[in-house]
């Protein structure tokens, strides 16, 4: 397997009144070319990573993508652009558009249209969760030229996401995201995952712990809540020890003992199951 990079790039005009939006993102994808599966394709985590909107973290990247290749899965991992090189809405049209390539390519790449599915950690959660809230908005489809069936995700993964723009708002993302519109009640509204769900929404698996001290647990919390309210299907896990940013969990992405969290990296079997059985 190697690792194939395409870059996502252009500009278009930014339907909230920012003038031009350019975008400036790169897709990492990993195919597995092993043994075949018996029906001939794979499903596909499409992974976004954290890093509060000012970096894309190496940490939840490759070693994420790895992760679920080993599990069988095909993986791709996209660098989206950050502050102050861009913001809103150019992360949410950049993984607009490689959702669009990846369904474009299922047939070459021998992916299974019915798990291409998103995953997204802290700020990277945040852009995953509100793909998956706004992704039939005009402003995602027919202004960027792109059909709703181009830009369908089947399902996300989200690891201590971002999720709430108010009382237990990790407030560096937004303003990152966001820059000098910040203080903009309605984009905050709209970038508030939980307010966004709705009938289109994908089924979701959500996993936190109680100890972040960055990004509130009440965050996957609230989006849990949401989605029972709409009748979306979800699994949650609230893991009770592990401060921010655990990825893994273990060996492979710890940069300290802080990061050995053997209770919650069984955060990855559990999702790597809940994708594998995601629409039966």
């Amino acid at each position: 397997m190697q690792c194939q990079v395409i870059p996502i790039t252009g500009e278009t005009i930014d339907p909230f009144g920012g003038g031009k939006v350019t975008m400036n993102a790169r897709l990492e994808l990993y195919l597995s070319d092993c043994f075949p599966l018996p029906n001939g394709t794979r499903r596909l985590v499409l992974i976004c990573p954290g890093g509060g909107y000012t970096m894309v973290s190496p940490r939840c990247g490759e070693p994420i993508a790895l992760a679920f290749a080993g599990a069988g899965f095909h993986a791709a991992v996209l660098r989206y652009t950050v502050a102050p090189d861009g913001y809103f809405p150019a992360q949410l049209l950049e993984l607009a558009h490689a959702v669009a390539l990846i369904r474009t390519h299922v047939a070459e790449w021998r992916c299974d249209p019915d798990g291409i599915i998103l995953c997204g950690f802290s700020a990277g959660g945040h852009l995953a969760a509100s793909y998956a809230t706004l992704w039939t908005q005009p402003f995602l489809c027919e202004q960027q030229g792109l059909s709703r069936q181009l830009l369908r995700p089947n399902g996300v993964i989200l690891g201590y996401p971002v999720i709430s723009s108010g009382r237990y708002a990790h407030r560096p993302s937004f303003d990152n995201l966001l820059g000098d519109r910040r203080e903009d009640a309605a984009l905050l509204e709209l970038l508030s995952a939980q307010r966004q769900v709705g009938a289109d929404t994908p089924p979701m698996f959500l996993w936190h712990t109680v100890q972040d001290q960055a990004v509130p647990v009440q965050n996957s919390i609230e989006m849990a809540a949401a989605l029972a309210e709409h009748h979306i299907p979800f699994e949650l896990h609230i893991f009770p020890r592990g401060g921010h940013g655990l990825a893994l969990c273990d060996e492979r992405t710890a940069v300290g003992p802080g990061n050995l969290q053997p209770e919650a990296a069984v955060w990855l079997d559990l999702a790597i199951r809940w994708a594998k059985e995601l629409g039966q």
